[in-house]
């Protein structure tokens, strides 16, 4: 198993860990609110509701996905080695380069033009999308538990509101029984007959019955408004804390979107400029190549209308030669035909003589 799934796989077991952690706290608090509404006393449950747990373990869990994200830069940082393999030279090309540099050229764009980063792309949003499935899985979670912590929220705030209201109506009724107490207690003081002082001792009994009721409500009312303000106060730390988790999970998705968007374009669009830059490399050399082949034709074509003409003058020039040779060929072919018709002349004399031996 390769380091990146081994992280993936402990980062997954951290997440579930999470998850039960903020199930469990969520599922504390809930029941304490349920109990609150059936009366029973709560304290002990939200003493025990406490997030340090749960804020350890995140920090613990967002550290862990923080380091496997940062983990993709060595696969990032391959994708530097490729674009560094197919600028450079290979070792076989630069040995058939000792021979044949256009042979090696030709190697190296062949090379080039058949290099892909297609499978390394594939690999980089492959481990991005799984890192954010887990992370968008936490999110959801987080979400779902904020919904819910907040609800229950809502319905503790309206309960303290009206137990604050029960309480202070109490505060209005004790007040209000003060003046009568003390009328009762100072009639009972100067009175001296039996059956009024008797009277007057049933009224400020009943009264004092009605305000000790009273105090005992004020001191329910009081704890249970005090309960539910702790309450309060955790919810709204629980609320914060997830908020809070869930931020920092936005955060990491988007960090992971975009730079898995933004490398996904920049590295194939840096592939095609390298293929690119390649094959107008290897334009620019056919054309150098094609320009310096034009310039030998043209040389070539010089040399070989020089020559022409050249030719062409020797040709002229020697027309005079093959004059002045025919000019002597005639002449002594003249002089041989007149030595021929003198001797032919002798002959017939002879002949026509009879002078044969003379």
């Amino acid at each position: 198993m390769s380091n990146f799934e081994s992280q993936i796989e402990t980062s997954k077991k951290e997440v579930a860990e999470a998850q039960a952690k903020i199930q469990a706290l969520s599922s504390q608090i809930e029941s304490a609110r349920q109990k609150m509404e059936m009366g029973s006393d709560i304290t002990i449950d939200i003493e025990n509701a406490s997030l340090d747990d749960v804020h350890a373990h995140a920090d613990t869990m967002n550290a862990n996905i923080a380091e496997l994200i940062l983990g993709l830069d060595d696969v990032t940082a391959g994708f530097s080695k490729d674009f560094d393999k197919m600028r450079d030279r290979t070792g076989w090309e630069k040995f058939i380069g000792i021979f044949s540099k256009q042979r090696a050229e030709s190697l190296r764009s062949e090379r080039i033009r058949t290099a892909s980063i297609e499978d390394k792309l594939q690999d980089l949003i492959s481990k991005s999308n799984t890192i954010q499935t887990m992370l968008q899985d936490q999110l959801n979670q987080l979400q779902m538990h904020k919904d819910q912590v907040q609800a229950n929220l809502g319905v503790t705030l309206t309960n303290r509101e009206a137990a604050v209201s029960a309480l202070e109506q109490i505060k209005v009724d004790l007040l209000a029984l003060d003046p009568q107490i003390i009328e009762l207690e100072n009639k009972l003081s100067v009175e001296t007959g039996p059956r009024k002082r008797a009277k007057i001792e049933s009224e400020l009994a009943n009264i004092n019955a009605q305000y000790n009721e009273l105090a005992q409500q004020e001191q329910v009312k009081l704890a249970e408004s005090q309960t539910l303000e702790r309450y309060i106060e955790k919810g709204k730390t629980w609320v914060d804390s997830l908020q809070n988790q869930a931020a920092t999970q936005m955060v990491l998705i988007n960090k992971l979107q975009t730079d898995t968007k933004q490398r996904v374009i920049l590295y194939d669009a840096l592939s095609k400029s390298l293929k690119t830059a390649q094959q107008q490399d290897v334009a620019h050399k056919i054309n150098e190549i094609g320009v310096a082949t034009d310039k030998e034709a043209q040389v070539a074509m010089s040399a070989i209308g020089a020559a022409t003409n050249n030719k062409m003058a020797e040709m002229m020039e020697a027309h005079e030669d093959h004059i002045v040779f025919a000019r002597k060929v005639l002449e002594e072919k003249a002089k041989a035909d007149e030595r021929f018709a003198r001797r032919f002349e002798k002959i017939v004399e002879k002949h026509d003589a009879n002078a044969y031996g003379q």
